[in-house]
């Protein structure tokens, strides 16, 4: 299998430095911020608490990076999103 050409590159590695090594360190699970403070509602006019979910280019940041749990991932989306409605949040970063 090894000296078998692939579709899209060259052969297959076998090994060898750089790859397949263990973790040394595990991340420490993000916990979400609304449950862990039991905050129920999340207010669009709360712009310094929505503001720490949008970095500099203005996107809203995913699950993954901020560690919410779906459900206030879903509604810190829709207060996001009325907050810039109506122009308390921008849409896009200033240039």
């Amino acid at each position: 299998m090894g000296s078998q050409s692939r579709p899209y590159g060259g052969p297959r590695r076998e090994g060898g430095p750089g790859g397949g090594g263990k973790r040394q360190f595990s991340r420490r699970r993000k916990v979400c911020r609304f449950c862990a403070d039991k905050i129920d509602h999340i207010d669009y006019k709360d712009v310094r608490l929505l503001g720490q979910f949008i970095p500099e280019r203005g996107k809203i940041l995913p699950m993954r990076t901020s560690g919410t749990c779906a459900p206030h991932q879903r509604r810190l989306m829709r207060a996001i999103k009325r907050a810039r409605n109506i122009a308390f949040l921008p849409f896009t970063a200033d240039i």
